[in-house]
């Protein structure tokens, strides 16, 4: 007994502090993107997170989805510590060179010149101080920002020239930020996101290791709210079998703690996304793996994913229903008067309008 019981432990011990449990092929081997003897980086220790430092010559993107609010994000890091084991940014890890499993954490590339590219590009003659995301890609707020510190550059920089930002995180390091987001709030320039999935922390420890706990996240809400920070929950990704029950608690959770309105998406696995889940999953939850994976593609038409826009972000079936309708009448109940915020563009100044303003912090 003692040995069976042995041998199920060591089929299912997970790889501590990390989401995905292994690493994975790179589509675009073959043409030897992965190779960065040119970079520099930190750190070359096995199994640790290393850091190559990329200096791109641009870094506000155009988004052309049209389930993203905003037109343009900036992504100052690529790969994300988080370690969010549904998270769809790890399949373009793989144009970078490294493999959407464990190379998506263990690889974080750094760019170093974002705010001196974002105050070029808002200097440029075209630039009509159109609202950015902060992050579309990963996580803005993920624990190398405490070192680097170019999420915070990048607000300065937007407040410079007073242009609106948008924040999406999952990381309380954004009260780090407080009198910036104080100063941007001030004048409607910046709208803040928490992205929360569970109330469960061993749940929130496996599916996201590395990122803020739900206490703190609530926490985070109360803090922004109260600095009359404009602040809203995302509940991201629901996941059939998973997670779907806690939707009640975070809308409560987040409307008592402040938040002006709330949203979500469901889970859909896009790519090398979904053999990181499936591999996850029947490691941590082996007893509920199928049954769970089933619901999953229950949304998606019998996938594990659906790419079309307006469908991906919701789903569709029975289960897309049951879940719109619960998210529904909670929201209703904990959120009767939302706000609907609008960021301000009509205050952008750059050489071709007006001398932009300055503030020190």
């Amino acid at each position: 007994m003692a040995n069976l019981l042995g041998s199920i432990m060591s089929e299912i011990t997970s790889i501590k502090g990390r989401g995905a449990q292994k690493a994975l092929g790179n589509k675009f081997a073959q043409f030897n993107y992965a190779n960065h003897q040119d970079w520099s980086y930190e750190n070359a220790e096995e199994k640790k997170t290393k850091l190559f430092f990329e200096t791109p010559k641009v870094v506000v993107n155009k988004v052309t989805s049209p389930d993203v609010p905003l037109e343009y994000s900036i992504n100052p890091y690529q790969g994300c510590e988080h370690g969010c084991v549904y998270c769809y940014a790890r399949n373009s890890h793989e144009y970078w060179g490294f493999d959407a499993g464990l190379g998506f954490e263990q690889n974080i590339i750094v760019k170093q010149k974002a705010p001196d590219l974002l105050r070029k590009k808002f200097n440029s003659r075209g630039w009509k101080g159109a609202p950015i995301m902060l992050s579309g890609n990963t996580d803005c707020y993920q624990p190398q920002e405490r070192k680097f510190k170019l999420t915070q550059a990048l607000l300065k920089v937007c407040y410079e020239f007073k242009n609106p930002v948008g924040i999406i995180t999952k990381n309380r390091l954004v009260l780090r930020d407080i009198e910036i987001l104080k100063a941007l709030a001030s004048k409607y320039l910046v709208d803040v996101v928490l992205s929360i999935n569970s109330t469960n922390e061993l749940l929130i420890r496996k599916l996201e290791p590395r990122t803020s706990a739900y206490k703190q996240r609530i926490a985070t809400i109360e803090i922004l709210a109260k600095e009359n920070i404009p602040v809203s929950v995302l509940i991201s990704p629901i996941i059939p079998g998973l997670n779907a029950i806690d939707i009640p608690r975070i809308l409560k959770d987040t409307a008592n703690a402040g938040a002006n309105n709330s949203g979500y998406t469901v889970v859909r696995l896009n790519g090398k996304v979904g053999v990181v889940f499936e591999d996850w999953i029947k490691k941590e939850y082996p007893k509920r793996a199928n049954k769970v994976l089933n619901q999953i593609k229950e949304l998606h038409g019998g996938n594990l994913n659906d790419s079309r826009f307006k469908t991906r972000m919701r789903g569709e079936g029975p289960w897309s229903k049951a879940i719109n309708e619960q998210f529904k009448l909670f929201h209703k109940k904990y959120f009767p008067n939302p706000t609907e915020f609008k960021l301000n563009s009509s205050l952008f100044k750059n050489q071709f309008t007006e001398k932009q303003l300055s503030l020190e912090f």
